[in-house]
This record gives structure tokens, C-alpha cells and sequence, in this order.
């Protein structure tokens, strides 16, 4: 688990990292608050919404070295995109580190998967740890990378992405082991596929992962347009990340006590209000009321992980490339649509839509069944190689 997360914390990282080069990029190119967005929307479609692909070769053939590769190229189009010398280049160049970031995780969460036993919840959380930490780091990293060396200085991005790529290589053997044998994935006795289920859920992370971007996205541009420096705006959407990752380990534990579906539709009655409260108090108490959105919105992100691969036991693989893929990446259309607003309005409207969508995934959470927590567990035939 210590590899597969460092894996996590390492793809996330260099995913992470792009929120904080963002005014830094609106400055070098001129950019309006649309275009700025639309970096944001080429990372979570290309290291999102094409997760399914990798989820649905991993489940039919098997890709252990997907990890890997996936970490290394997450890592190297960061880098090179930070100095990039035109707008359309650190496009492509981000495009491509999202498709690292969508190769590595439906994998990384399947192995997470094999090796969690009975509590899939709490190891599906200690595999999340890492890319919170990983995504809560990238903002601290380049924007001190930035500061300390310019844009140029954002090469060093890609660091961690070769260091853990080449360290999954040197266990690949380790961590195949794990795969069940002869075929087979794990599966509750009697559970069943349930595409119903799955796809309300999906609806939930959709419309959740519209808020995800926005805090992602204009938390740095928000503070900026106060008067805060923009590296107060790096550190400030780190704060929210390093909550998440705190949150993320009291609620895969949480949830495996007290039902995936209550921790989940708590932590999204919970977020307009603390979201507003960012928005309208400013200064140590909004921080503290976005560090608290932090953990309902982050810390959850396993808790959904799980609850997609048991209502889709048969191709976990393919589940976790729509739950922590697809649906993220067309949440992540919406902060182009968020864009639009901040140019058409302000920043405070596409903000107070941040706050307001969680709404609508309470109302499609409230449809999504129980699900009998894993007990015995057995084989089930599968195309995993």
C-alpha cells in the first residue's frame, strides 16, 4: 500500500501543481478568466473523463506497468509545461500530464483493492492519503518553485514523478503478487452489478466535482483579485488539500462502520454552507471554513471509490476509471463554465455557483441505495492476467 500510495501521492502531485501556476500563466499570456479555466478543463478531461479506457484494458488484460508510466508522464509534462513559451503548448503539455494521471489510477486502485482485504473502505482511504497529499503538496511546491527560480524552476516538478516511477518498476513484482490468481477479482458472495446504482452515483460525483474544480480553480485567482499575493493563494488551496487528507483518514475508517451512503451524504450537506462561509467571512475564519469544505469534498473521495467498485464488483478496474475518472472530468467542464461567469460577472458569482451545485447531488445522493458492507470474500472469474 506504501507504493501504491506513493504512486497516488506522486501522479496527484504533478495534478496538483497546475492550480497554482494558473496566475502565474494569466500574467505570462494575457489570458481572460476562460482561457485560464480551460487548462484547468484540459486536465481533468484528459486525466479524467479517459479513465474508463485504461479501467477497461486493465480489467480485460492486466497493466501493472501503467503505474509507472503513468507516474513518469504525469511528472514530465508538468514540468515542461511550467516554461512552456506559448499558451497552446503548455495546453498540450498539460493534456498530456493528465494522461499519465488517468493511466496510473484506475490500476493503482484496483491493486489497492486486492491488497485492502475485508475493510476496502479504510484501504481505499490509506490509497487516497496519498494522492491528497500529492495534490495538497503540488500547490506548495511550484508555487515556491516559482518564486525561488521563475517559471523555469517548475522543471524540478517532474522530480517526483521519475523518483516513484522508478521505484514501482523496482516492485512490480512485489505488487503483482497481490493480483488474485488464475483469473479472479474479489467479490462479496453474493454481490451483484448494479449499473443503476452506479450510475446515480456517478451523477453525484459529477455534479460534487463541479465545486471540486471551482475551489480548485479560483481559490488562488479569488485571493489575488483581494490583494493577496499569489503564493498566499498556493498556500491557502494547499490548506484545503492537507484538510482533505486528514479527512480522508477519519472517513474511510467511518465508513466502514457506519455505511458509505451516511458518510458520504453528510459530507455533502455539509458543503454549501462551509463554502459560503469561505466566500462571506474572508481572512482565518474563511480559511478554517474552507479547510472544513476541504474535508467533506476531499476526504470523501475514497468513500465514493469503494462504493463504485461494489455497485460494479465484477470490473472494479473499469468502476474506479468512472468514478475517480469520468464523472471528475465532466465536473471539470464546469469550471470552464465557472470561467465564463467570473468574465461575464465576477469572481464572487462563479464562487457563490461553487457553493450552490452540491445542492443537486444531495437531491441525486438521496436516491442511492445501501450497500451490505464486505464480509466473506471470494474469487470470482474475471479477465485479469
Amino acid at each position: 500500500m506504501v507504493l501504491l500510495s506513493s504512486g497516488h501521492l506522486a501522479a496527484d502531485f504533478a495534478g496538483g501543481a497546475l492550480p497554482a501556476l494558473l496566475p502565474y500563466f494569466k500574467d505570462r499570456f494575457g489570458l481572460s478568466y476562460t482561457l485560464t479555466a480551460l487548462l484547468v478543463l484540459g486536465s481533468a478531461a484528459s486525466s479524467s473523463v479517459i479513465q474508463p479506457l485504461f479501467g477497461l484494458f486493465s480489467d480485460r488484460r492486466g497493466a501493472l506497468w501503467l503505474a509507472p508510466a503513468g507516474v513518469a508522464l504525469a511528472g514530465a509534462g508538468i514540468g515542461l509545461a511550467a516554461d512552456a513559451p506559448s499558451y497552446w503548448l503548455v495546453f498540450g503539455l498539460v493534456v498530456c500530464s493528465g494522461i499519465g494521471i488517468a493511466a496510473f489510477h484506475p490500476e493503482g486502485s484496483k491493486f489497492a483493492a486486492f491488497v485492502s482485504g475485508r475493510r476496502r473502505a479504510s484501504g481505499m482511504a490509506a490509497f487516497s492519503i496519498g494522492g491528497n497529499l500529492g495534490y495538497a503538496l503540488g500547490p506548495i511546491a511550484a508555487g515556491a518553485l516559482v518564486v525561488a527560480f521563475g517559471l523555469r524552476g517548475g522543471f524540478a516538478l517532474a522530480v517526483p514523478g521519475a523518483v516513484v516511477a522508478a521505484l514501482l518498476v523496482a516492485g512490480h513484482r512485489y505488487l503483482g503478487s497481490f493480483a488474485p490468481r488464475d483469473g479472479a477479482s474479489l467479490q462479496a458472495a453474493d454481490a451483484t452489478d448494479s449499473p443503476r446504482a452506479l450510475a446515480l452515483l456517478l451523477g453525484v460525483i459529477t455534479v460534487r466535482s463541479f465545486s471540486w474544480w471551482g475551489l480548485i480553480t479560483f481559490v488562488p485567482l479569488w485571493e489575488v483579485s483581494l490583494g493577496h499575493s499569489k503564493s498566499y493563494g498556493s498556500h491557502l488551496l494547499s490548506l484545503m488539500l492537507l484538510a482533505g487528507a486528514i479527512g480522508t483518514v477519519v472517513a474511510g475508517p467511518t465508513a466502514d462502520r457506519f455505511g458509505r451512503r451516511l458518510v458520504l451524504m453528510a459530507s455533502m450537506i455539509a458543503t454549501p454552507p462551509l463554502i459560503a462561509g469561505f466566500i462571506l467571512l474572508g481572512g482565518v475564519p474563511g480559511a478554517v471554513c474552507l479547510a472544513l469544505a476541504g474535508v467533506m469534498v476531499v476526504g470523501t473521495f475514497g468513500v465514493t471509490m469503494v462504493l463504485s467498485q461494489e455497485y460494479l464488483p465484477s470490473r472494479i478496474g473499469t468502476a474506479s476509471g468512472l468514478s475517480t475518472g469520468f464523472s471528475i472530468g465532466l465536473g471539470g467542464i464546469g469550471a470552464v463554465a465557472l470561467g465564463a461567469l467570473a468574465d461575464s460577472v465576477d469572481l464572487r458569482a462563479a464562487l457563490w455557483a461553487t457553493a450552490l451545485v452540491p445542492v443537486l447531488a444531495i437531491v441525486v445522493g438521496s436516491r442511492l441505495p445501501s450497500v451490505r458492507r464486505v464480509g466473506e470474500v471470494r474469487l470470482r472469474p474475471v479477465s485479469e492476467s
